[in-house]
């Protein structure tokens, strides 16, 4: 007989995106809810007292009426490597990089120490509720092949790459566009598909990546268009005169990354506030992701991401800490800060399109919504479940509250860790 598990409590389901349609008709809470998981499967989704007549062999595990049942949340841009230098004082992004991030990822071409960091960022983002992350690496493979073995053996679903880059780097973290391609195809090759691993092609961005070494990245893409490409976009203005300096041919920033073959469908570009109508145009019309970073785009002063203009176009978005830059490690303060930025362009955003886009939209810009993202029949059962009164600042607002909107609402904005009640991970729980 197959083992069955069955979660009861409040449950948070999608019929759509609440970005493109009323939230209120695609997003809902099921206040008597069951998810019903079989080998690592959401086999059903319904109602409590039905399911458990029906499955009446199932284990059950109840969550009360302060509890909600979420999917796994999905964090879809973040630099794993930075997991030790997060929070420190920030200045403008280059400086930043020179004076934090290039010397804390040189430590990583030491394999142990890049097989802890791996190890310690999955397990800190874990209890953060976050299941599913699209990581940058380091340009040693070693550091790629840390992160996903570390995936591989908490089941998680994983998208990572070797970064790349081959100019304006320490010498220690540069490396040429011929090891680039040819690391970054080893990689595919021993990763890509296996088990929940997903590779990702990964320049880290324009200034520190030659024409050549882009190029050779553009034509591993076409030998491999079922793997994503990441990088960064626009993020600041500074960095964006800096791309025109070295690109003077370039059209825009994001015609960099065209002319060498890296836009298309399964293109993931962090960042992306200081766009040209250009590049929203193109970006629209190949279908790329965009992936929002707001509390590091709040930390660096990077600037404010265009949420509602870029949805209007019906361009996928997803929502990332963006560890190291990012400040914090998790999707919660992310979900806050997005909508502090929403509320500083005068576009607030509902607890429900919150949590969609760190949920199944995050999954959609990954080119995974048929398979996480979504509490649903057929998906992968990566769940984490809220308490909605997980402080006592929290449950004297949850007490108040006349919705579960307005109780999910107060522990976006006033969550941590102690909010995660439980994890479940392909249908084992964590912890």
């Amino acid at each position: 007989m197959t083992d069955m598990t069955l979660l009861t409590g409040p449950t948070l389901c999608f019929d759509g995106n609440p970005l493109q349609q009323a939230w209120e008709d695609v997003v809902r809470i099921d206040t008597d809810g069951a998810v019903l998981i079989a080998n690592g499967i959401i086999t059903q989704v319904g109602q409590a007292a039905a399911l458990k007549q029906a499955y009446p062999e199932a284990a059950v595990t109840s969550y009360g009426a302060d509890h909600l049942i979420c999917p796994g949340f999905v964090d879809a841009h973040v630099h794993y490597p930075q997991t030790a230098m997060i929070a420190s004082w920030g200045k403008r992004l280059i400086d930043w990089l020179n004076d934090y991030t290039f010397p804390e990822e040189m430590r990583l071409s030491d394999p142990t120490y890049a097989a802890a960091i791996s190890a310690r960022y999955l397990d800190l983002t874990l209890a953060h509720g976050t299941t599913t992350v699209a990581s940058f690496c380091t340009i040693h493979p070693h550091s790629a092949d840390a992160l996903f073995k570390a995936a591989q053996t908490r089941n998680l679903r994983i998208v990572a790459g070797k970064t790349c880059m081959d100019r304006n780097a320490p010498a220690g973290l540069r490396d040429t566009a011929q090891t680039a391609y040819d690391d970054s195809k080893a990689l595919i090759d021993r990763w890509h598909g296996k088990g929940r691993a997903t590779y990702a092609i990964t320049p880290r961005f324009s200034p520190t990546s030659t024409p050549e070494q882009l190029a050779a990245l553009g034509a591993l893409w076409r030998e491999y268009p079922d793997c994503l490409m990441q990088t960064h976009l626009s993020e600041q203005t500074d960095e964006i005169a800096w791309v025109s300096d070295l690109h003077p041919q370039a059209r825009d920033y994001l015609d960099t990354y065209e002319a060498q073959g890296l836009i298309g469908e399964r293109a993931v570009f962090g960042h992306a506030i200081h766009l040209e109508p250009r590049e929203i145009d193109r970006i629209t019309e190949t279908g790329a992701a965009l992936v929002h970073c707001p509390t590091s785009n709040t930390f660096i002063g990077s600037g404010l991401f265009d949420m509602a203009g870029l949805a209007a176009r019906h361009i996928p978005i997803g929502l990332a800490t963006d560890t190291g830059g990012g400040s914090s490690f998790s999707m919660l303060r992310t979900m806050a800060a997005a909508y502090e930025i929403g509320q500083l362009r005068g576009t607030p955003l509902h607890a429900a399109q919150l949590i969609w886009l760190a949920t199944a939209g995050s999954a959609g810009s990954l080119h995974l919504s048929d398979k996480i993202g979504s509490i649903a029949q057929g998906y992968e059962a990566d769940v984490t479940v809220l308490n909605l009164s997980s402080t006592p600042a929290i449950a004297q607002r949850h007490a108040q509250a006349k919705s579960h909107w307005e109780s999910l609402f107060a522990t976006i904005m006033m969550g941590d860790d102690r909010a995660v009640a439980d994890v479940w991970v392909a249908g084992d729980l964590t912890g």
